[in-house]
């Protein structure tokens, strides 16, 4: 946002807050605001999350894709007459790139609330996640689609 349209909304607010809405009252709001602004421009920098902000819609775009493929898939497997024989239930062990708690916890959240899949446990050391899956018929395939799907854009969005 740029210092202008910065100004503008803490006039707004400024007239919202003063509960008069006349062009007296905002010019004063837009004028406090600025000298406001002005006084902490060198704390003021763009924030990162306008800069995330697509990375994010993007990963938010992967999980609901993901979401309504293996809502799909796990119908399919659900209601396929022969079900017993379809399940492979495993526990991966998937290796961590992501390192911050906020990026494990986004990541085990993502999986958890992706049909089929289930966060169980992260080691000590926050190197490997435990995932429990309905059918996991290829372990290596798994976690490939885990690292180059969900953990890779969560990498993006939290990159330095």
């Amino acid at each position: 946002m740029t210092i202008l349209a910065v100004a503008v909304l803490l006039a707004i607010t400024w007239a919202a807050i003063t509960g008069t809405f006349s062009l007296g009252n905002l010019i004063l709001g837009g004028v406090v605001g600025a000298l406001a602004l002005w006084v902490i421009r060198s704390q003021v920098v763009q924030p990162k999350f306008i800069s995330r902000l697509p990375k994010a819609i993007g990963l938010a775009g992967l999980f609901l894709y993901e979401l309504v493929l293996s809502a799909i898939k796990v119908l399919a497997l659900v209601l396929s007459p022969n079900m017993r024989s379809k399940l492979q239930p495993g526990i991966i062990a998937f290796p961590l790139r992501v390192q911050s708690d906020m990026e494990i916890t986004l990541l085990a959240n993502l999986i958890t609330l992706t049909p089929g899949t289930l966060s169980v446990d992260v080691t000590d050391d926050r190197k490997t996640l435990y995932v429990h899956a309905i059918s996991v018929p290829d372990k290596k395939a798994l976690i490939k689609d885990i690292a180059e799907g969900f953990e890779n854009k969560i990498l993006e969005v939290f990159e330095q």
